[in-house]
């Protein structure tokens, strides 16, 4: 293991993109996304997204610079076109135009279509909550979950993030409609390694410890039929009413079988049509104290809040380095080389 400022790893990141075509205002946008995720432990949608990417870029799956373009723009909503470009801009540039209609109108809505893997959904709604608004975000992804009680994939993981003003940081709930990420199948079977039974079923419905069997087969829904009627609406809205794909035909951000076509949605409300901002955060501190101070279960030392574990894994990586495995700093090095970059991690 390295450890790697967070500066450093960013302005390595942004050598890459730039290298492989990003824009220069694009570059840094995307890369604090790809860090921030490996800081919050979702590596996921870190390093190994930035190969996926440049994969797809080479492949000709993917059109940078990225040309957002406005389809739809009338009162309190919008329908941007991602033009195949990355998933982080159009996803920025939806939240960012939400939050003007809210400032506004006291609410923006913007879809997004024709656009790629977002990454992580917090990365937009913290943006939104820490200038005081709610932010929501949703998008769709390639089959990944079955209808509760079928055997065959049709939903993708189809994430959703909640983020709200708190009394310091925002409290940010950031999930997939499955019981787990299919990042983290992929990461077992990279490792070598079981996942747990009750996350996957194989391709013939049994339930599966195999990461490869569950990635021919099916990932469950979180909750049950909970997770299998979210899945469902969060398809409908980021992806069939923005005129993105949606159920079987969206294709996958891991494997070169086209562009992906996904869609998404962002939310912003002005917290300030209902209350004054200052009013909202002093219920929050009253509302977060009172849940730590609620009565334990047995064994536990602790009660966090929605996305306070990555949260404070940021902080510590932001003082202390993020610790990269040599794999992950060979890849790096290794996209640095195809540009013929002077810069080594």
């Amino acid at each position: 293991m390295a450890t790697v400022t967070p500066e450093r790893l960013t302005e390595v990141v942004i050598e890459v993109l730039k290298g492989f075509g990003a824009a220069e205002d694009e570059a840094p946008i995307v890369a604090e996304s790809l860090v921030r995720a490996e800081m919050r432990g979702t590596d996921t949608h870190g390093l190994p997204y930035l190969k996926l990417l440049v994969e797809r870029v080479e492949a000709g799956m993917v059109s940078l610079p990225t040309r957002v373009t406005v389809r739809n723009d009338d009162g309190a909503t919008a329908l941007l076109d991602g033009g195949n470009g990355i998933g982080q801009i159009a996803g920025w540039q939806a939240m960012e135009r939400s939050l003007r209609k809210a400032r506004e109108q006291g609410i923006g809505l913007t879809l997004v279509r024709n656009t790629n893997n977002l990454g992580f959904l917090a990365f937009y709604t913290m943006h939104a909550a820490e200038q005081g608004f709610v932010g929501i975000t949703m998008g769709n992804a390639n089959a990944a979950i079955s209808p509760w009680g079928g055997a065959e994939a049709f939903f993708g993981t189809n994430p959703l993030s909640i983020a709200v003003p708190g009394s310091g940081e925002p409290v940010a709930l950031d999930m997939s409609s499955s019981v787990v990420a299919r990042g983290k199948v992929r990461k077992a079977q990279r490792l070598g390694e079981k996942i747990p039974l009750g996350w996957a079923l194989d391709e013939a419905g049994v339930p599966t410890d195999d990461p490869g069997a569950a990635l021919k087969g099916t990932l469950l829904p979180i909750g049950g039929p909970k997770g299998y009627g979210l899945a469902f609406m969060v398809d409908v809205l980021a992806g069939m009413l923005s005129g993105a794909k949606f159920g079987r035909d969206i294709k996958s951000f891991h494997q070169l079988m086209g562009p992906t076509e996904v869609g998404a949605l962002t939310i912003a409300i002005n917290v300030e049509r209902f209350m004054p901002l200052d009013r909202f955060r002093d219920l929050m501190k009253g509302y977060v104290d009172s849940i730590r101070g609620s009565r334990k279960a047995k064994g536990t030392d602790r009660i966090y809040l929605p996305g306070e574990i990555e949260s404070e894994k940021e902080k510590t990586c932001r003082e202390r380095g993020i610790e990269l495995k040599p794999a992950s700093i060979e890849l790096v090095n290794q996209l640095l080389e195809k540009i013929r970059s002077q810069v080594r991690l």
